[in-house]
């Protein structure tokens, strides 16, 4: 007989029980979900930049990776593969997402090159590549308050998150340099890890905030 009401409890408990408590856990998770901290707000906009057919390109409203691929854009086809491969090609059917790397005019036949070779392996409707004046991109980086320099030829491998408001998202405590501005696309493994995980927080944080103004106008 006790054994047969301890089941009965147990049956009762799993009903009833386990779903409520399995509500609160992930109630409580997105209540305190992890954002991706902003290191810098308003990066400059990309008025002064404009793709090879003349459309302009808009940082605001997007979730962009923004690179400098400087005057010899062939030079950096390691990371450019890097990114199609561990970025562009899980990312690029959100619709909000881009990828823009800007670049001076005069590397425009070579930069038309590299997307070429990346149309070999993705689609590249999302991968833009914005031309202007070297004073623009020199404009644009100095916005972004890295800890990080242009070379010579306006370029560097390294890759930065910016988000629908214009801000640089990065890590304030990052586990190997501390304060990470900007992503090294020449080193797969941290392109694969911490980016790949680092813009999946973005997406979610806004796909998130997007389901809560849908339920707000439900009610």
């Amino acid at each position: 007989m006790k054994q047969h009401s301890f089941k009965k409890y147990l049956v009762i408990f799993i009903l009833f029980a386990l779903p409520i408590t399995a509500y609160m856990f992930f109630a409580s998770g997105v209540n305190n979900f992890a954002k991706l901290p902003t290191l810098t707000k308003s990066v400059r906009n990309l008025n002064e930049f404009k793709l090879k057919d003349g459309t302009p390109v808009h940082l605001e409203n997007n979730i962009t990776v923004l690179g400098f691929f400087g005057k010899d854009p062939m030079a950096a086809k390691v990371g450019a593969y890097n990114l199609a491969h561990k970025i562009y090609k899980k990312n690029h059917e959100f619709k909000d997402f881009q990828i823009i790397f800007i670049v001076p005019e005069e590397a425009k036949q070579q930069s038309q090159e590299l997307e070429a070779k990346l149309a070999e392996i993705v689609d590249t409707d999302q991968w833009k590549f914005a031309y202007g004046s070297p004073q623009a991109i020199e404009a644009v980086f100095t916005s972004l308050q890295s800890n990080f320099n242009l070379n010579s030829s306006l370029a560097t491998p390294y890759v930065f998150i910016i988000d629908k408001e214009q801000n640089l998202r990065g890590r304030n405590e990052d586990e190997d340099v501390g304060k990470l501005y900007g992503y090294d696309s020449r080193e797969i493994a941290e392109i694969n890890n911490k980016m790949s995980d680092d813009i999946k927080i973005v997406l979610a944080e806004y796909r998130l905030a997007l389901k809560k103004n849908n339920a707000k106008r439900e009610i």
